[in-house]
Formats: structure tokens, sequence, C-alpha cells
């Protein structure tokens, strides 16, 4: 019997061990599986919390469905009746600009314009910002194929305005991260590819949006999704379907990998609390600072490298309150607020408008995200602090001067990979030096989102199965 370990039980992780139990079922290999976790619970960031009727999330709230590897699991897992899109009646998005929430022009598309009235009317962008995002359309195309940053890169083609006001805040948000060291190919390669293609930011999303239009139902005949799906109970469900399913993994929680050793053409695990497991492959699907210390005596030079990854802490603060004498309309999905701004905040999402099933008839819920590379000190705030902190930001911003009924505060220490400029070339050097039967895979390596970290836990479990003697 041939024996695999999993290190790790975010949701990478538990991709792994069900696709490696899947197809080990599948192809009548005869291998043991086990799941190491240090915390006493599954999922990682992937945190719901139930309260009062809420449904919050401390993580991710969704995940985008242009990615099908969430999408495919949820459905594979019997969880299809219980997805849910974004009430898109109310998608707007709000740019706090000069104190003021504006609304962001209908029409753009990962930031471009791609109709022309909206934009032009708009009052988020100046006219000199306005000209100067248009001049996309008659700048030549980037011949270097090299990797360059979000900022450098939305620079040139659309102008310094379009990067502080619309770039950093929504799509540096999105990772959490600088835009100035922001890697462009590990990120959004979409861009990459419509310059190369049309030579125009413009023209390409212009097209995009055409041919979306084309295909107002999916293929299979299944109603459109959002570009954004959940699950009614929240994320929890996909966990909980995931965890059930791993009837023939030995889980085990609340437990570290304390250390990896080399055992000949194998590995032994030494976990905190004195057990053994022996291994003939391996995944870690930890942080990536954590896979360093457990390679650091089998592989240092893999071990600097995944030392060098940079995290960065962020905390999110969720408030319920009574719909009665809730002095704003929350007309659209939340604001993101550019550097500029002076305000503790990175942005709030207004959640019950965006998903209407997270509060019950007659209450409101908000979600504010704090920390991030330039204000990590506010993380470690106390929760009556980070909740006081929270209101008084949206008392400055959106008027609002109620109480709240419930307050929920999740941290997020170390839980943010940065992929600075040049990180693809990184990770593929990195899996080049994994020792035999050892891999990578979660949210330090080749995406962050839920789609991304399962789709690595997949390639992983087919790796490790094919290293075992059992490829499909």
């Amino acid at each position: 019997m041939k024996r695999l370990v999993v290190v790790g039980g975010g949701i990478a992780g538990l991709a792994t061990a069900y696709t490696a139990q899947k197809l080990a079922r599948e192809q009548g290999a005869d291998v043991a599986i086990a799941l190491v976790e240090r915390d006493d619970r599954l999922g990682g960031k992937v945190s719901t919390d139930l309260t009062d009727g809420f449904v919050i999330e401390g993580g991710p709230d969704s995940f985008i469905t242009q990615k099908p590897w969430a999408l495919q699991l949820c459905r594979e897992l019997g969880l299809e009746d219980r997805l849910i899109g974004t009430n898109d009646a109310q998608r707007t998005t709000f740019v706090l600009r000069k104190g003021k929430l504006r609304k962001m022009p209908d029409g753009l598309m990962m930031i471009v314009p791609t109709r022309f009235m909206p934009f032009v009317t708009s009052d988020l962008i100046s006219w000199p910002g306005k000209l100067r995002m248009g001049m996309d359309l008659f700048l030549p195309r980037r011949t270097d194929d090299g990797d360059e940053s979000l900022a450098h890169f939305i620079r040139r083609r659309l102008g310094n305005e379009a990067l502080d006001v619309l770039a950093e805040p929504l799509m540096g948000g999105i990772h959490v991260a600088d835009a100035e060291i922001l890697s462009l190919q590990a990120t959004f390669p979409r861009f990459i590819d419509t310059e190369r293609k049309y030579g125009s930011l413009t023209r390409g999303m212009i097209a995009a949006r055409k041919a979306a239009q084309a295909h107002a139902t999916n293929g299979n005949g299944r109603p459109k999704l959002s570009m954004f799906t959940t699950l009614r109970g929240g994320l929890r469900e996909l966990v909980d379907a995931i965890a059930a399913a791993l009837d023939g993994v030995e889980v085990l929680t609340g437990c570290a990998v304390a250390a990896l050793d080399c055992d000949g053409d194998g590995y032994t695990l030494r976990l905190d609390d004195g057990r053994t497991l022996a291994a003939d492959a391996v995944v870690l699907a930890a942080p990536a600072y954590a896979s360093a210390a457990l390679l650091r005596s089998v592989q240092p030079e893999l071990a600097d490298m995944l030392d060098a990854v940079k995290y960065v802490s962020t905390a999110t603060v969720s408030l319920g309150f009574d719909a009665d004498g809730f002095e704003h309309p929350l007309d659209g999905f939340g604001f993101v607020i550019p550097r500029q701004e002076p305000t503790r905040l990175l942005a709030c999402t207004w959640t019950s408008t965006k998903f209407p099933q997270r509060a019950a008839p007659g209450t409101v819920l908000l979600r504010a995200f704090i920390g991030g590379p330039r204000r990590e000190d506010l993380v470690d705030l106390d929760d009556e602090a980070l909740v006081r902190l929270v209101r008084d930001e949206l008392r400055t911003i959106m008027g609002i001067h109620a109480a709240p009924t419930v307050a929920r505060v999740f941290r997020w220490h170390r839980a943010n990979p940065q992929y600075e400029v040049g990180h693809l070339e990184r990770v593929d050097q990195m899996d080049a030096l994994c020792p035999p039967g050892v891999l990578l895979a979660g949210s330090a390596y080749r995406g962050v989102g839920l789609p991304d970290c399962i789709h690595q836990g997949q390639q992983a479990a087919r790796a490790a199965l094919g290293y075992l003697g059992f490829g499909e």
C-alpha cells in the first residue's frame, strides 16, 4: 500500500484529499490518504458564522464562475440547489473620491470603459484623466513579453488617475497588495492577452462585452450564472460537504506537523502530539512559510524561496443592523477606497444588497475590510476597538449613526500572499526544486481565489498519484 499525506486543511488541502480519494477509487489504487490540519476546524480562510439570522463570512464570500473548478466541485458534491448569485439588479460599485461616494460608470469591464456616455458623464474621473484613458486606443502595444507590475501596466495604458482611482483600490484590493509590485502575469494575465491581441484594452474589452451579450445562456442550457456565486448557507457548506465526502481519508485536526524527515524512498512526518505518519508522497497545502519550515532540512534552497514569499494581515468586521431607522439606502454592492483618501478602511461590502439571503427580513448587513500592506497595525486592535473604528468611518463616509445589533470580527494574520513581479517564474523554480514525491498547492502559488486553490489541489492529487504509480 502506498501512502499520501496532505498537510493543510484549507480549501486547497481539502480539494487535494478529495480528488486523491476519488481518483484512487476510480483506478482501484491501494493508497492510504491522511490529511493533517493544525487548527481544530477545516476550511482555512473559509469561515462562516450564522448569527441571529445573518450569514456572516469571515473570509471569501463567493467565488468567480468564469474559472470553473469551484462551481464544478459544488455540483459534484450535490450542492447545485444551494448555489445563489449576486443581486445583479443592484450591481453598482462606488468609489470614495474626495470624501464622497461616487458611482462607477456603467460599462466598465476590469476598469476599462466599454460604453461612451456613462464614462464621459461620470464625475469619478477628471476630464484630463478621461482623455488620458482614451489614449489607450492609440498607444502601441508592448513588445516585451516579460512580467511587469499592475501599476506599471495601468499607468502605461490608462494613466495615473486610472491607477489611483480604479486599479489600485479595485484590483490591488482583490489581492490585498501594493499595485506597484503586484505581478501582472500572476494576477491579471487577461490584460496581457488583450493588449497582445487587440493592441488596446478598450477595443479588447468592447469585443469581450459584445461576445458576452451574444451568449446569454450557458452552452449546457442552464441559465446564465452571476459572475460571483456562493452557497445559501455560506461557503462553509462547501467545506462541510468535502469533509463529509472524505470517508476514506484519515483526517487529523488540532495537530501540526512539527518536522518532515526524508526516509530513503519516503518520508516521515512527526506531529506535535508525538505521533508519526509515514508517507510515500506529500502535498504541502500550508502557507509558504509553514512549508519552508518543514523543508528546511530536506531542501534548504526551496525553503529559502518559500520563506521569501511575503504575506500581509487583514481583518474583516461585519455589522448587522435593524433596517428600521437605518440611514443609508445601500443602493449597490459597496465601495472601495483609493489610498489617497484619509480613511482607515480598505473597502466595505453592503452584504445584504449583494446577497439578500445573507440577512433576515428587516435587517441589513455590512462588512468592512481593514489592514493590508500599509495598515497592518490595525489588525492587532482588540475587537471593541475595531468595531468602534469601523463605526466611526461608516458614520463619516455613509452617515450611519445606528447602533449594530450584531458585530463579528475575523482576523487573518499572515494570510494574504503577495504575488510580486516575477512570481510565476519563481513558482516554476520552486516546483522544480521539490524533492521527489513532494508537491506544493495553495494560495501562495498560482492563484488566491477558491477556484484556483481547488484547481491546484486537484492537480497536486493527480501528480501525487502519478508519482505513486497510479497515473490516469
